[in-house]
């Protein structure tokens, strides 16, 4: 078990491009998903975003991960931009991320990792919990909420938050963040930033080239 302090580091994000193509795929329950797809390889990004935001606000990473070999698919959750849910409805996002990552091995890419913040973060735990076997190869959790069984992920996870992020009413997250954290399977791996800033706002700080760098080092492994 490793805990990680990221250390201060320098990456130059790309400047903002814009997406190579629009797609879209369905969901298990009879939704369907819009996304965003840039990059080619035989490796691949989903992006989930925050409960504040939409798959553009993926728009300076995703072009980063792209350049660094990836195919990267940021998909809007039901309910965001022009996806909507199926039977599940709310209850059905991590339904969202699966078909991301689903999509994405029916284009025959053989490696898919996500990369989900905040309440993206949870729909993709949750999804690494029902995903079969190998369909999510690593998964990056960036002040993830909570969920009830993180001892059931599956795949390599990087759990990373700010050191000072808090709820709105005050409650420290890296304090249930290291309790998710203490609960899932090996190998795992724990970073924490300086600052408090929350999930996707800390690409907007100081932190946000070192947040880049890490995520990058934890895709990249062998």
């Amino acid at each position: 078990m490793k805990e990680w302090i990221a250390l201060p580091l320098v990456f130059a994000l790309s400047s903002v491009l814009p997406a190579q193509e629009l797609v879209s795929f369905p969901t298990q329950d009879g939704g369907i998903v819009y996304a965003d797809l840039y990059g080619s390889g035989d490796r691949g990004v989903v992006l989930a975003h925050g409960g504040r935001f939409t798959k553009e606000s993926w728009a300076q990473q995703a072009p980063v991960l792209a350049e660094a070999g990836f195919v990267v698919l940021a998909i809007d959750f039901r309910g965001r931009g022009q996806s909507r849910g199926g039977s599940a409805g709310g209850d059905g996002v991590r339904f969202d991320v699966l078909g991301a990552v689903r999509y994405l091995h029916e284009l025959g890419v053989a490696g898919v990792s996500v990369v989900a913040a905040s309440f993206g973060g949870g729909a993709a735990a949750e999804a690494a919990v029902e995903a079969d076997a190998g369909e999510i190869d690593r998964l990056v959790l960036l002040a993830h909420s909570p969920i009830d069984h993180p001892e059931r992920i599956t795949g390599r996870t990087l759990f990373i938050t700010t050191r000072g992020d808090t709820t709105g009413s005050g409650t420290l997250r890296l304090t249930w963040i290291r309790e998710q954290y203490e609960r899932a399977p090996e190998p795992k791996e724990l970073v924490v930033l300086d600052g408090a800033a929350h999930a996707q706002f800390v690409f907007l700080t100081d932190e946000g080239d070192r947040l880049m760098s890490e995520i990058l080092r934890f895709l990249s492994e062998p």
